[in-house]
C-alpha cells in the first residue's frame, strides 16, 4: 500500500482518480523514438511498472501475441506499420489490457478510430512519464487531469504542417498548395526549428 501513496504523490491526482497497478504490472512501450523510448521505460519503472520497450509493429504483434501485457504505451506511427494494429492484436488476446495511443500526429479522426479499436486514451506528444500514468491509471470514465504543460499554439501550428509536409512526401510545393500558404512562408517555417 506504500508503494500506492507514492504514485499519488508523484502524479498529484486524488487517492479516488487512480487505480492500483495491481499484481500484473507488465507494461508495453511500443515506439520507434529510441531516447524517447528508453526515458519513459526509465521513468515508468520507477512507477511501479515493468516495461518491454520495443520498436516496430512486427515486434510489438509477436510480444502481444505471446505475452499480452496489462498496460501498454504505443505510437501510431511505426517505421514498419501502423501501431493501431497492435492495439487490435493486443485487444484481442487481451481485452481488459489499459492501451494508450500515443502520437506526435494528433488528430481527431486518429483518436476516434484508436478509440473505436480498442484503446483507453490518446495522448499527443510530447507527453510525459505524468500523463502516461495518469492515463493508465484512470478511473473508467473520470475526466484526466489538465496537461501540466500543454503545448503552445505555435507548437500546435508547427506539428500540424510538418505533419502534412509528411503526408505530401516532403513536397514542399504540394505541402504550400494544401495549406494554402506561400511556397516561401513555408520554406521559412520548415527551416526554423520546433517551437516549445
Amino acid at each position: 500500500m506504500g508503494l500506492y501513496w507514492d504514485y499519488i504523490k508523484l502524479v498529484n491526482m486524488s487517492e479516488d482518480a487512480l487505480y492500483e497497478i495491481g499484481q500484473d504490472n507488465s507494461l508495453l512501450i511500443l515506439d520507434d523514438d529510441e531516447p524517447f523510448r528508453r526515458r519513459l521505460a526509465r521513468a515508468m519503472e520507477k512507477r511501479g511498472f515493468k516495461p518491454t520497450p520495443l520498436d516496430s509493429v512486427a515486434a510489438g504483434r509477436a510480444f502481444c501475441t505471446a505475452t499480452p501485457p496489462a498496460y501498454a504505451v504505443i505510437d501510431l506511427r511505426l517505421t514498419d506499420g501502423n501501431g493501431l494494429d497492435v492495439v487490435e492484436v493486443l485487444r484481442t488476446r487481451r481485452p481488459e489490457a489499459k492501451i494508450i495511443v500515443l502520437t506526435g500526429y494528433g488528430a481527431i479522426a486518429t483518436a476516434v478510430a484508436a478509440v473505436k479499436i480498442g484503446a483507453t486514451d490518446y495522448l499527443a506528444k510530447p507527453a510525459d512519464a505524468n500523463d502516461v500514468t495518469n492515463a493508465l491509471l484512470a478511473t473508467p470514465g473520470a475526466k484526466p487531469p489538465p496537461p501540466e504543460n500543454p503545448m503552445s499554439a505555435d507548437r500546435v501550428r508547427w506539428e500540424h504542417i510538418q505533419r502534412v509536409f509528411e503526408l505530401c512526401d516532403r513536397n514542399v510545393s504540394e505541402t504550400a498548395r494544401r495549406l494554402n500558404m506561400h511556397r516561401r512562408t513555408l520554406q521559412r517555417i520548415l527551416a526554423k526549428r520546433s517551437p516549445r
